[in-house]
């Protein structure tokens, strides 16, 4: 029973020594290294990591991203990748609306109000600071408010009316107290007839920031509408997506007239794509599909109107399509070419991504490099909530920071000496796998002819 106990033991050990041989992965096994700096207080170093850096990863979901110290030794690491923000996370709020007046000969740019409100913020009255006459009060824009909503703003969404059709651009600024505004942009959306058919955008993106007014103030306000619904899409804040990353401009081909197809690096999780309009006066509603492989069907992804337009000498522009955040790995526009087209070759396009953050334990001396670039290793990354305790959003933002070197220029890895040390580690792993079995063989062969002792 000794020599069965003593059999397995040995057997134990060879497969432990064969496994711990195999799973030892060293910076030269991926196909792109990229140096590290550090900086702050450790052990824990977070990583945003560069887009152009992410695309030479092999695997969709990064399973072949590692980080090694100075002497080549894995260190313990995680991703942050939130999933794409779904409409299930946000929230469609009604809110109150109320006009901006100034006199049609006034100077300054945003009017002067009176404002009364409750104890809780919420407004009941906006009116003019100072008496206007009859007649010669000008709609300059509208102001919203959004006390009641506790959480982030995604999206303005808007309905109005007007005696004429077109677009409406606006800016947008925000606030907590009516007071201190500040800039979040400019908005426009439209409403077109178009072949016979209506064509409207009622959409506006916002920074994803909360405040508990917005003022909406028109560029032309002459031409500023009548609202009649004013909704604010916000955002759970434990959902909050993380920010965008976009990709360098990207060709794609002509299939036939009014059909366009780009080709992305690798499968990703598409969030916004931008389509160049060189041509001025352009128009064209379009339907964007995608799909992850050249043998299945396409999906039809989102659908929407660009335009370059010029109106009162500017280029009115809306070249921006949303998407679902499915992963893609081909893209393919189709436009309807009653507006004219988009020009017998493809537009380039740029592509928007969340952004993914790295966090890993240095152990071991630096330098730092991140490598990645492998078809056939299998993921290691640890949770957070395992590779940090007493994890906490405040804490993870609160860690030392990693930067690539070089801007984000990848070192690709030494092709020959790689393939030759790949090589070798296979003929040594094989060598040991055999001689374990010779050696168990052998045990084997000797146990079964020893002669049974008689008691």
């Amino acid at each position: 029973m000794s020599q069965n106990l003593n059999l397995g033991w040995w057997g134990a050990v060879v497969l432990g020594v064969t496994l711990s041989a195999g799973a030892q992965e060293k910076p030269a096994d991926f196909a792109a290294q990229v140096p590290l700096s550090v900086s702050g207080e450790g052990p824990w170093y977070r990583l945003e990591l560069p887009l152009g850096v992410q695309l030479k990863a092999r695997q969709t979901d990064l399973s072949d991203l590692r980080v090694f110290n100075a002497a080549g030794e894995p260190q313990a690491y995680a991703l942050a990748r939130e999933p794409a923000q779904t409409r299930e996370n946000r929230t469609l709020n009604d809110v109150k609306w109320f006009p901006l007046y100034n006199s049609a000969d006034a100077t300054e740019r945003a009017p002067s109000v009176r404002v009364q409100s409750n104890t809780n913020g919420t407004l009941i009255e906006v009116q003019p600071s100072s008496q206007l006459e009859a007649g010669e009060e000008e709609l300059r824009g509208w102001l919203l408010d959004a006390s009641r909503i506790k959480a982030p703003l995604q999206q303005l969404i808007l309905d109005w009316t007007s005696d004429r059709d077109g677009f409406q651009r606006f800016s947008i600024e925000a606030s907590d107290d009516l007071q201190h505004w500040q800039s979040w942009g400019e908005g426009q959306v439209a409403r077109l007839t178009f072949a016979d058919e209506r064509v409207e955008q009622h959409e506006v993106g916002l920074p994803g920031q909360s405040a508990r007014y917005l003022r909406l103030l028109w560029s032309s306000p002459q031409s500023a509408p009548v609202l009649t619904s004013a909704q604010l899409e916000s955002t759970n804040p434990r959902t909050l997506p993380l920010p965008l990353v976009w990709s360098q401009p990207l060709a794609g081909t002509s299939v036939k007239a009014g059909e366009y197809i780009w080709q992305l690096p690798m499968g990703l999780n598409v969030q916004r794509l931008q389509i160049e309009l060189n041509q001025p006066n352009s128009l064209a509603p379009v339907t964007l599909s995608g799909r992850r492989e050249t043998s299945l069907p396409w999906q039809t992804l989102t659908s929407g109107l660009l335009y370059r337009l010029t109106q009162n000498g500017q280029d009115v522009v809306q070249n921006e399509l949303q998407l679902p955040g499915q992963t893609v790995q081909q893209l393919k526009l189709t436009v309807d070419e009653r507006g004219g087209g988009l020009g017998a070759e493809a537009p380039t396009v740029r592509f928007a991504v969340r952004s993914t953050q790295l966090v890993f334990l240095a152990r071991g001396a630096g330098p730092y490099t991140l490598a990645l670039g492998s078809a056939t290793v299998k993921a290691a990354s640890l949770p957070l909530s395992t590779l940090i305790p007493d994890y906490s959003a405040a804490k993870l933002a609160a860690l030392g920071k990693a930067t690539v070197e070089g801007g984000g220029v990848v070192t690709p890895a030494a092709t020959v000496p790689t393939a030759a040390d790949t090589n070798w580690k296979k003929f040594g792993l094989w060598a040991v796998l055999l001689l374990s079995v010779l050696f168990l063989g052998a045990m084997a062969f000797s146990l079964l002819r020893k002669p049974v002792v008689k008691s």
